[in-house]
């Protein structure tokens, strides 16, 4: 916390105009008012919760009328929320925003960001409540893009505002997350081009940047410089997190969070000069407002004020009219009663954490057996039914049910689809549902799939290997084993589960958010036959289920069907029976083997066979996770098992064959040498320091071809091509078993350079 004497100044000026300050007794003692500082009030992730179940045995939730006195109760303080409040419930869904934004603005909100679900009705929906605010939205890294390169920015960086005398600037910052979390096609033209971006990158070195710039333009306007950001501190956020960011970057003095729902009434986090930043985030569903003071010292403080602490405020009597007004118009539309349920529906474990992104609910198999029933009920052929967990947003629910209970657990107005995808596709999007999972449940993951037909079981002690973008976009199956496994699809026939055809066709039912517009990065699905589009609203789905009941009594449900398996088995690996264990090579071949550096040959592991110039290429495409191939350039490449790894290596400027492969031959050591000093300085991997010592220790320095002896001159110092007997022996060849070897010193000398990099 910064306290130079410009901020103290106009603290102490702030301080005496506070001390003028008439407030009801009860609002000072119960709010927090403070005459010795500014204050700033915020929210996040209310997700259109504006009635709280007031008069309900609840007569002290917060609504935005509260929280409008509540700012109205000081003299000049800032209100401002932290993303998420447009989406949730029906009270946002049926006009798309337009009544929160309407609140809001009535409230006084002095400023927001983005937060990924503001994007839900489409980026033409987003724009439109940016436009009926009154107050700016703000954040630093979302711009348009044209052709992969970041253009302007959408919106502005940051504003200052003043308060009694102190500048203070708002930094906005919006997840990368947006694109999973919404749907990336929002993000597009119509030709599936990239027209908007969210600074993220993959290891959060955009991110960062963009939040550095934006600080440092604003510290020359403000005395002081507070992030409100859409970002969260869960551990499947990686590496886009509040945390993150706070730890790369300098000149935050406080972070206002939203996203992960989390409760941080004030956390110190040291930035990358170890100076200390105050990171706070309210909860969910407006169940507390933060109150930060920045005191006449420049010491920053903050606190969550419930309905109890707020229970003597009046709530401001023209947002309260807002309020009422909607909260009546959609349970009037919503609240018809069509059914019944005697069991419980819930996603929650006793302790109130969230299960329904990480295994199986009875919530979740009711969603997906809706779709299934929707489609089955039109004599539709309908194999399999999927729902993401993300999609599935109750607490628990009994008794009555209606449209509006409906709402409650699908809040997002998505439509239902059925299209045909083969069991490839199917496999391919469980187990990237399931690329979170894990043994102790503690990593959310809002495309977990709950699933109808079909059974399956996921093994966590699996790693994870799919294929990603950095968007966070699906782009290929695991390069390692799956970790999902016994999938089975009910034969609607027979009755009985029936193992997976990865070549055959299913009629797969879904919404459009998972099916057609690549939400949660399911892009597995993108070129699949439409069977039928856009039939009807998700919670239209449900109340169409219910009514199918008799007298529309819900059964069945009171516990999870047993449709998915989590286990923590450890898979032994099974070498191929040429690998013996006591050679001298084996610890090297095991190494490239597990990491997926190397692959077998159709004979075994071939020890003893040569290593060929493809087999060079596949490795280093393999080191790069065998990311897709978009074009075939390389003559002759075409067909084989190496087209793609030569067509990448041509791609990216390391293949050395010009535009021709003239067939996959034996590759010199010097050779292979080249290849890999290539690779190090394409990965930003500096050469070590040339001492001369090679020229008069290697004896047939002389015979390596000039076009290699700057690889050899690289591996020789990298310790990773030492020669026998002062020999390096550049036009030699090397066996799979030698290759192996060097690998694995490679794979680690890359690993170690990288990291010290990054250090």
């Amino acid at each position: 916390m910064k306290k130079a004497a410009g901020k103290l100044l106009s603290l102490l000026l702030s301080a005496a105009m506070l001390s003028a300050l008439a407030l009801p007794a009860s609002a000072a003692e119960e709010t927090g008012a403070t005459e010795d500082g500014v204050v700033i009030l915020y929210t996040n992730d209310v997700h259109t919760y504006i009635d709280n179940n007031v008069g309900e045995g609840n007569e002290n939730g917060l609504t935005y009328s509260k929280v409008a006195a509540l700012k109205d109760s000081y003299d000049n303080a800032l209100l401002l929320d932290a993303g998420d409040h447009i989406q949730g419930t029906a009270y946002g869904s049926m006009d798309k925003g337009e009544t929160i934004i309407k609140l809001m603005n009535a409230a006084g909100y002095d400023a927001a960001t983005l937060g990924n679900h503001e994007f839900d009705y489409g980026m033409e929906g987003c724009m439109q409540a940016i436009e009926w605010a009154d107050y700016p939205y703000l954040s630093c890294n979302f711009y348009h893009e044209k052709d992969g390169v970041a253009g302007d920015p959408v919106l502005d960086s940051y504003k200052v505002f003043e308060v009694d005398g102190v500048k203070i600037a708002i930094v906005g910052i919006t997840t990368p997350e947006s694109f999973t979390k919404s749907t990336p096609s929002y993000f597009q033209d119509e030709n599936g081009n990239y027209i908007y971006g969210i600074a993220g990158g993959e290891d959060g070195s955009a991110l960062y940047a963009a939040v550095q710039e934006a600080v440092d333009a604003a510290s020359k306007e403000a005395d002081y410089v507070v992030a409100l950001g859409h970002l969260g501190v869960d551990a499947s956020s990686k590496p886009w997190t509040s945390e993150e960011v706070i730890a790369n970057t300098t000149g935050l003095d406080a972070f206002i969070d939203g996203h992960s729902h989390s409760t941080v009434e004030m956390k110190e986090v040291a930035d990358k000069n170890g100076d200390t930043v105050v990171l706070t985030q309210t909860g969910s569903y407006l169940n507390a407002v933060g109150q930060m003071t920045i005191a006449a010292d420049g010491t920053i403080t903050t606190k969550l004020l419930s309905g109890e602490d707020l229970a003597e405020v009046t709530p401001d009597a023209d947002v309260k009219a807002i309020e009422d007004a909607w909260v009546a118009e959609i349970n009037t539309q919503l609240g018809q009663v069509i059914g019944h349920i005697s069991d419980t529906l819930d996603n929650y474990d006793a302790d109130g954490n969230r299960l329904v992104r990480k295994q199986e609910t009875n919530t979740g198999d009711f969603a997906a057996d809706a779709l299934y029933y929707l489609f089955d009920n039109m004599d539709l052929d309908v194999d399999v039914a999927i729902m993401n967990g993300g999609g599935i947003r109750n607490e628990a629910i009994t008794g009555d049910i209606s449209y509006l209970t409906c709402k409650s657990i699908h809040t997002f107005g998505n439509v239902a689809c059925l299209q045909t995808v083969t069991g490839q596709q199917l496999l391919d999007a469980l187990e990237w549902g399931a690329k979170d999972a894990t043994a102790d449940g503690s990593v959310e993951n809002g495309g977990f799939l709950q699933v109808s037909g079909l059974k399956y079981t996921i093994n966590t002690a699996i790693p994870s290997t799919v294929q990603q973008d950095d968007k966070g976009v699906w782009t290929g199956g695991p390069t390692g084993d799956y970790r999902v496994t016994d999938v089975q699809v009910l034969n609607n026939e027979t009755g009985a589960y029936e193992p997976l055809d990865l070549k055959a066709s299913y009629n797969l039912a879904g919404y459009n958010y998972t099916l057609r517009d690549l939400g949660d990065g399911f892009a597995m699905f993108d070129g699949a036959v439409n069977v039928l589009d856009y039939v009807m609203e998700d919670y239209m789905v449900l109340a169409n289920y219910v009514q199918s009941f008799e007298n529309g009594e819900v059964t069945g449900y009171a516990q999870p069907a047993g449709r998915i398996t989590l286990v923590n088995e450890p898979v032994a690996t099974e070498y191929p029976a040429d690998l013996e264990e006591g050679a001298w090579y084996y610890k090297a071949a095991v190494y490239a083997l597990d990491n997926g550096l190397m692959n077998g040959t159709n004979t075994g592991f071939a020890p003893n066979a040569k290593v060929t110039t493809a087999s060079v290429y596949q490795m280093l495409y393999n080191m790069e996770g065998n990311p897709a191939v978009e074009e075939i350039t390389v003559s002759g490449s075409e067909g084989g098992w190496y087209t793609d790894c030569i067509n990448w290596a041509a791609s990216q400027g390391l293949y050395l064959g010009g535009d021709t492969f003239t067939g996959d031959s034996v590759i010199t050591r010097s050779a292979i040498a080249r290849l890999f000093a290539n690779y190090a300085e394409w990965k930003g991997v500096e050469a070590p320091a040339d001492d001369g010592s090679m020229k008069t220790k290697v004896t047939d320095y002389d015979s390596i071809p000039a076009e290699d002896l700057e690889g050899m001159t690289f591996c020789y110092y990298a310790g990773l091509m030492r020669g026998n007997q002062g020999m390096l022996m550049p036009t030699g060849e090397l066996s799979r078993a030698e290759f192996a070897q060097l690998l694995m010193n490679f794979d680690q000398f890359m690993a170690t350079q990288q990291t010290d990099a990054a250090a």
